[in-house]
């Protein structure tokens, strides 16, 4: 990637978190409070998310290597995941920003098919990863409401059903993309938008190939390379129950919970919910409004306080915005490709 398109990424990601500081509706004495309150229980959230992101970097290699040699040095992968999240979270539409970023840094080591192919399926596994939590969350709930330990009204029934039937259509629909290969099938659904159709149309003629290819490679993962498939799946599945002690450390510094197991399981299940209404909102930068309103709701569900949920919400918002910028920084160093990767540029391809 060249310099001036990587220039183009960092200002805008830049631009999107200056804006989110401006709109942050928090008081700085507020911020400033809860910052000290968190006291050195941040620094270990901030640490838990460096292991978080080297569990990312490690399943996105298990997929790369599912489709041949890789490569890449483990901190450059490691380098573009940070970089990669950080741009996700800045820009609206999420995918929008990290994925094309990725893409861009990993063609001259790979290729651009298997560049393209790795982050697609880096990005179907992270979001695959989310509905089969968000759906075994679902059944958690349940079972603790039959136990008669949370509330399940007819309100909250429907809500749960309808949020099952939700996570269940997506599993499925990515059950399909992973046998069969899903690019080719997106860009023929955004043809029957108007406005689009001519645009995709001519991505289909003058690059179906390469995307045939590229659906050979991510159905080749699932049914050639199940290893590596199952494999990356647990690492990223596993991510998500390991991002939920970042809850688990606030209510306990909070004094809202016991600190055995079941208050990991409601930190289990507020993450869960909290991130399912979160990414509805997937258009807007940073997720602004929607994290905070996905904390107070699903805290309440849980019989807390509504400051526990204010509490969390910006402790987050925090930390956020700490990785937002280290990803940010980390796209001006480290770009130098070496010599003996030159000879990975694939030239055929472009």
């Amino acid at each position: 990637m060249g310099n001036k398109i990587r220039n183009i990424f960092f200002v805008f990601g830049i631009i999107a978190v200056i804006v989110m500081l401006f709109t942050f509706k928090v008081s700085f004495a507020q911020l400033w409070a809860d910052i000290l309150h968190a006291g050195y229980w941040l620094f270990a959230i901030l640490g838990m998310w460096m292991l978080l992101y080297v569990m990312n970097a490690y399943a996105w290699r298990i997929i790369i290597r599912g489709s041949g040699d890789c490569p890449i040095p483990f901190w450059k992968i490691l380098k573009v995941t940070i970089t990669g999240f950080a741009l996700n979270y800045a820009t609206p539409a999420g995918l929008m920003g990290g994925e094309p970023y990725k893409i861009m840094e990993f063609q001259p080591y790979i290729g651009t098919q298997r560049a393209t192919s790795s982050v697609l399926l880096f990005a179907m596994m992270h979001i695959f990863s989310h509905f089969w939590f968000w759906a075994s969350s679902i059944v958690v709930y349940v079972l603790l409401a039959a136990m008669g330990i949370l509330p399940l009204g007819t309100g909250m029934g429907i809500t749960l059903f309808l949020m099952l039937c939700f996570c269940g259509g997506g599993i499925y629909l990515f059950s399909r993309g992973y046998k069969n290969g899903m690019v080719v099938k997106i860009i023929h659904f955004f043809s029957r938008i108007p406005g689009l159709r001519k645009w995709t149309q001519k991505i289909l003629d003058n690059h179906k190939e390469d995307l045939q290819k590229i659906d050979s490679q991510i159905s080749e993962l699932h049914s050639q390379n199940r290893k590596s498939f199952y494999a990356s799946f647990s690492l990223e599945y596993a991510g998500r129950i390991l991002q939920s002690f970042e809850i688990y450390f606030m209510i306990i510094l909070f004094d809202a919970g016991n600190g055995g197991g079941l208050t990991f399981i409601y930190s289990v299940l507020i993450l869960s919910f909290t991130s399912l209404f979160a990414n509805l909102l997937f258009f807007m930068p940073l997720q602004l409004g929607g994290r905070e309103g996905g904390f107070a709701m699903s805290v309440a569900q849980m019989g807390m306080t509504s400051d526990i949920g204010m509490f969390v919400s910006i402790i987050c918002r925090v930390r956020e915005l700490f990785w937002t910028s280290i990803g940010l920084l980390l796209m001006k160093v480290g770009n130098k490709i070496p010599t003996t990767n030159i000879e990975n540029i694939d030239t055929t391809e472009e």
